[in-house]
């Protein structure tokens, strides 16, 4: 019985009632009309719509196959990963998988077998669309929770990141921020990015495996710690500035700094028992609607709010054509309980009803071409409505287009593009070997020197090694004792003997043309 309460208060913020219905028909003296609410989609699984993506490349582990051991075996290193061989591959696929009662599959990175070098790596959860949060995030590690690690955020699908939690057992070593924890956080506080030490220190792998994002907690901050009082949440949410975008995501990014120690320093002896090991990644939350639907459905590969309210667009972001005799705005959850819904309504045609999405407050009419235009866009918008962004500009994925940040600039770097101007996604258009969002890096083997410039050799862009000279753009020119189409191979054998032997017999014919060329050089002034 105390399991199942357990539960249901573990449930509670799921399955609250609240805008679940975005209208209803009724009468009135006026006639039957709809009568429309706040709403917004029920909470699920998230992982079940995600795609992931694992870089650096190469960091899984099994390509090419490698022996590793764990902390509890340290020196018995019989365990193997091969992604060539299904039953010993640990893809990234694994860490949403449906697992068998007792028996745990995970994606591996690569052992640390370079150390000092530090093992790293990116795992980005991808939704395609803005979703909301309702619980924590839980990530299961197998074989040791990581020392160091942080989860990073997008609300623009990968453009841009912001810091969401950062993990250490040493907060201050490694980040230079004191340790805090959720709980302790305030009303004026809930949404501050903090470093907690509550899930790096070594525990032993067979006890603590999770790492958490504590959303319930900050949650717990304004709805008490049973989560009861959830219309007080739900205010704030409204009032409280940035609290709402703080649960909101379209990327979650999980940066793997350094892994499980076991308690100790690194044993540089055993590297092999060093990496890192994800067996699940929940997610909980919901579609964004901005309280404009209570239903999301998985269409052609990615999430999409059925929207009401005169409304669409995949977030419900903005009203539907013949419908925006104003600005468009969000649902809110004001007042309670049922919110409100600020439907879009029937455009009419006077003068008076153009819109510009709060970016110009006059309008003009133009009237051999029987439009009415919006004058002097704010904003850095540009149109007839002020829909567009200036040149220079783009479009903020994650800002309505009332908002005042709706236009960012691309900012791309004026030696790396070609001009100042960038796509929708805010991608610069680069010159040659440059890259990067805004132009400021250069492509493998450019370099950067005021701008970047080939580093290479042929057309596979092949660098020269060894001191190796490049010859017409076509071939390296190597040196004494290497050889190899990159000059990348030594003549020398392991013992020296053919270097040493090389050496002598060149030694031997220099001393023998030099004798040769004086003994001629004689027989000239002889003669």
């Amino acid at each position: 019985m105390l399991h199942l309460v357990a539960f249901l208060l573990h449930c509670l913020p799921l399955a609250m009632g609240h805008y679940d219905i975005c209208k209803s028909w009724v009468t009135t003296d006026d006639g039957p009309s709809w009568e429309f609410y706040a709403c917004q989609p029920k909470a699920m699984r998230m992982k079940d719509y995600v795609t992931v993506r694992v870089d650096p490349p190469g960091v899984t582990c099994g390509d090419p196959p490698e022996r590793f051991c764990t902390h509890e075996n340290p020196y018995l290193c019989s365990d193997e990963c091969d992604a060539s061989t299904p039953d010993l591959a640990h893809p990234p696929k694994l860490m949403f998988d449906k697992e068998d009662e007792g028996l745990a599959t995970y994606w591996q990175s690569v052992t640390w077998s370079r150390y000092p070098e530090p093992l790293l790596a990116n795992i980005t959860l991808s939704w395609n669309k803005s979703i909301e949060l309702t619980d924590d995030i839980v990530v299961t590690f197998e074989y040791g929770r990581p020392t160091i690690m942080m989860l990073e955020k997008s609300l623009d699908n990968g453009r841009t990141w912001h810091p969401y939690q950062y993990y250490a057992d040493d907060c201050m070593e490694a980040f230079g921020m004191p340790a805090r924890r959720v709980r302790d956080l305030s009303t004026t506080s809930a949404n501050r990015i903090i470093c907690t030490e509550e899930y790096s220190r070594w525990a032993g792998s067979k006890k603590e495996k999770n790492v958490r994002l504590e959303v319930r907690d900050r949650f717990a901050i304004f709805a008490g710690q049973d989560l009861r009082n959830m219309d007080n949440l739900y205010t704030r949410l409204e009032s409280a500035k940035g609290l709402k975008d703080f649960f909101t995501m379209t990327d979650l990014r999980m940066r793997l700094l350094r892994p499980a120690l076991g308690g100790t320093y690194v044993q540089r002896e055993n590297l092999y028992k060093y990496f890192y090991a994800v067996s699940n990644i929940e997610v909980t939350g919901r579609c964004k609607c901005n309280l404009h639907a209570n239903l999301c459905s998985f269409k052609e590969g990615s999430l999409q709010c059925e929207c009401e309210h005169n409304t669409t667009g995949q977030d419900c972001g903005k009203c539907k054509k013949n419908f925006r005799t104003r600005s468009w705005r969000a649902g809110s959850y004001l007042p309670l309980p049922n919110g409100s819904p600020n439907a879009c309504a029937a455009a009419g045609s006077a003068f008076g009803n153009c819109e510009c999405y709060g970016h110009s407050n006059r309008c003009s009419y133009i009237d051999f071409l029987n439009v009415v235009t919006c004058v002097s866009c704010k904003h850095n918008t540009r149109g007839q409505h002020c829909q567009h962004c200036r040149l220079g500009f783009y479009r903020n994925g994650s800002a309505e287009l009332d908002d005042e940040n709706v236009c960012i600039e691309c900012n791309c770097n004026q030696i790396g593009s070609l001009h100042d101007r960038c796509n929708e996604t805010g991608y610069c258009e680069c010159r040659e070997g440059a890259s990067g969002p805004k132009c400021d890096d250069c492509l493998p083997n450019y370099y950067w020197r005021q701008g970047c410039f080939p580093n290479v050799c042929d057309e596979e862009l092949l660098i020269c090694q060894n001191g190796g000279t490049c010859y017409q753009n076509q071939r390296c020119i190597c040196p004494a004792g290497y050889k190899g189409v990159l000059c990348e191979q030594s003549k020398c054998d392991s013992d020296n003997k053919a270097c040493n032997s090389a050496s002598s017999t060149y030694l031997s014919l220099t001393l023998f043309l030099i004798s040769a060329l004086i003994l001629q050089l004689r027989r000239l002034l002889d003669f």
